[in-house]
């Protein structure tokens, strides 16, 4: 329960960060706003066409008497309106991140800046690089994510379950994804891949919950993840900070500098 709430402690410091600096945020909601009207558009898109796409796959549903009819398939248009809600909220993040891949680098090497006097860990890559790792593992995570939408579809039609335990278990799995292409920026610039990076957001899992799962539900509004996006960076690098134990060794590190000075002794 500490590392949950811990994990939620640094969502929240993160936006205190950005509204510090507003110049930060103002800079960073420009992303956020791009790629909002495109999702809304694509999602006002989904919900003209879901009805007519169940109906195109559930054809041997077209003989069934009302009221069953209706009941089935307005449940189906349900779950995919809501399949695809779950991914926009996953897929948002990734593309708002690749937008503005410039600027939120600059705001997580700040944030690196501010809480270490004065250092931040670079990549040394160019910005194409940067563009294509981030665009290669980003995709890596929207394949692990649709495997998980397609299971997470199926058991919704599980009876009480499905209408109660998989919505939770849902946003569990979108907070643990949004966890992880948030904190992807601080830790691209750290030289870790992805791999190194699941297993790193493993083995505090609580803590990435509790940073992740109040995201996801706040993103479901649109304009909230657009007015949260460079907090949540910024939160995010915070987030790593505390993972990779770095404001310990700078902790340690003054306590030895400060140890190595002698006081005079009074004669």
């Amino acid at each position: 329960m500490r590392d949950l709430g811990a994990g939620f402690g640094y969502l929240v410091k993160g936006q205190r960060w950005v509204a510090g600096h507003g110049r930060s945020l103002g800079f960073g909601l420009l992303p956020g706003l791009v790629t909002l009207v495109l999702y809304v558009g694509a999602l006002i898109g989904l919900a003209c066409g879901a009805d007519d796409f169940v109906g195109w796959v559930t054809p041997f549903a077209d003989g069934w008497s009302s009221p069953w009819l209706g009941l089935f398939r307005g449940f189906l248009t349900m779950l995919v309106f809501a399949l695809g809600l779950f991914l926009a909220v996953i897929s948002f993040t990734a593309v708002t991140l690749l937008v503005g891949q410039p600027f939120y680098e600059k705001l997580s090497a700040d944030v690196d800046r501010a809480e270490s006097g004065g250092d931040a860990p670079e990549s040394g890559l160019s910005l194409g690089r940067e563009l294509w790792i981030s665009a290669r593992d980003s995709l890596r995570i929207l394949v692990r994510v649709a495997c998980y939408g397609v299971l997470l579809f199926a058991l919704g039609f599980v009876p009480v379950v499905g209408q109660s335990v998989i919505p939770a278990i849902g946003f569990c799995v979108t907070g643990f994804f949004l966890a992880e292409e948030l904190t992807a920026v601080a830790l691209q610039r750290r030289g870790m891949e992805l791999k190194s990076r699941l297993t790193l957001l493993r083995s505090r899992r609580a803590m990435t919950l509790g940073f992740g799962v109040p995201l996801a539900l706040a993103f479901v509004v649109p304009l909230v993840a657009v007015f949260l996006m460079p907090g949540a960076v910024a939160g995010a690098t915070l987030m790593v900070r505390d993972l990779l134990q770095e404001n310990d060794e700078e902790a340690d590190d003054a306590e030895d500098a400060h140890a190595s000075v002698r006081v005079p002794q009074t004669p």
